[in-house]
Formats: C-alpha cells, sequence, structure tokens
C-alpha cells in the first residue's frame, strides 16, 4: 500500500485566519487574506516578527482551527486505498503538541493516531507523497512533494500542484 503524508497547517487545518485576526486586533491593523498574496505576514511586517509569533506559544492556539473544506471526506477515501499519515513540523511551535494532537482526534479520529508524526524536517518521512503547503519540506524528501495552494506559495512553481481537497481526490482517486 502506497503512503501518502499530509501536512496539517494551512493544508487540513485553516491557520491564517485566526493568526490573522489576531494579528489586526493586536496591532490594531486592517490587514487580509489577499494581502498576504505571495507572501507571509513576518515578511510585510519584519519589524514585528517576534511579536507575530508569541501567540503561537499559547498551547489552546491551534486546538480551534477550521477544518479545511472537504479534507475529513477526502482523507477519509484516500484511507482506503493509501496508508495516511499526518505530518506536522510541530518542533517549529513546541507548544501546540497537544492541542494539534487533540484536534486531529476530533477532527481525523478514523485515522490511527500511531500515524501522526510530529516532526521538524520532514526528509525523515517515508512516503510516496508529501501534501504540504511549503515547499521547504520537498527539498529533501524523497517521494513526491504536492504543493497544497496557500496564500504563500502562489508564486512557488516547479511541483505538483493541487488547489483543494477535491484536487487531491481527483490527483489520487482517479
Amino acid at each position: 500500500m502506497k503512503r501518502i503524508a499530509i501536512d496539517m497547517d494551512e493544508v487540513m487545518a485553516d491557520f491564517v485566519p485566526k493568526h490573522l485576526a489576531y494579528f489586526n486586533r493586536r496591532f490594531q491593523e486592517k490587514l487580509t487574506i489577499e494581502d498576504l498574496h505571495g507572501t507571509r505576514l513576518r515578511l510585510i511586517r519584519p519589524h514585528l516578527k517576534e511579536e507575530l509569533t508569541k501567540h503561537l506559544s499559547d498551547p489552546s492556539f491551534f486546538r480551534d482551527l477550521p477544518v479545511m473544506k472537504d479534507s475529513q471526506q477526502v482523507i477519509k477515501e484516500l484511507s482506503e486505498q493509501y496508508e495516511i499519515f499526518i505530518t506536522t513540523a510541530a518542533m517549529e511551535v513546541p507548544a501546540s503538541f497537544t492541542a494539534k494532537y487533540e484536534w486531529l482526534k476530533e477532527h481525523f479520529g478514523f485515522l490511527n493516531d500511531m500515524n501522526f508524526v510530529f516532526c521538524g524536517d520532514k526528509s525523515i518521512i517515508n512516503a510516496d507523497y508529501l501534501i504540504d503547503d511549503n515547499a521547504r519540506h520537498f527539498k529533501r524528501f524523497s517521494g513526491q512533494g504536492i504543493l497544497f495552494t496557500s496564500h504563500l506559495n502562489v508564486n512557488v512553481t516547479g511541483y505538483v500542484r493541487v488547489n483543494n481537497w477535491q484536487d487531491v481526490r481527483e490527483f489520487f482517486l482517479r
């Protein structure tokens, strides 16, 4: 059975709206998702880099993120034909472990939690495919990287791209 590794943030969990809302409240700004087209918040406001990530150390921040549209149904369908691993670079925000684990159990309880991988460098993942919104994870990954479209990667080229979970379904279950 082939293996698919799937990233969490901005692939399964809709991280940016909550992060952006927090930023706008904290700094009395009115940035929109469209303002982040092709970039990151920390690049738009580099002088606030440390303040931008402080709230991520709140253990509950990741607990109530919205689920990406159609991800539950498509991942359930994929799990009938593929071995599924959820791979999150949680080492970047160690305080997120418990919240991410609880979020996965709540929204993707049909998956085996022994296949939840909290890591840093995703090149350690032994899978045939990696669906991720950050192309840096494909550099040393031995399988095929599949770029999941997000505001930050719209200008990235050179990878197979899926725009949403219906595209993922089409790619793997056609």
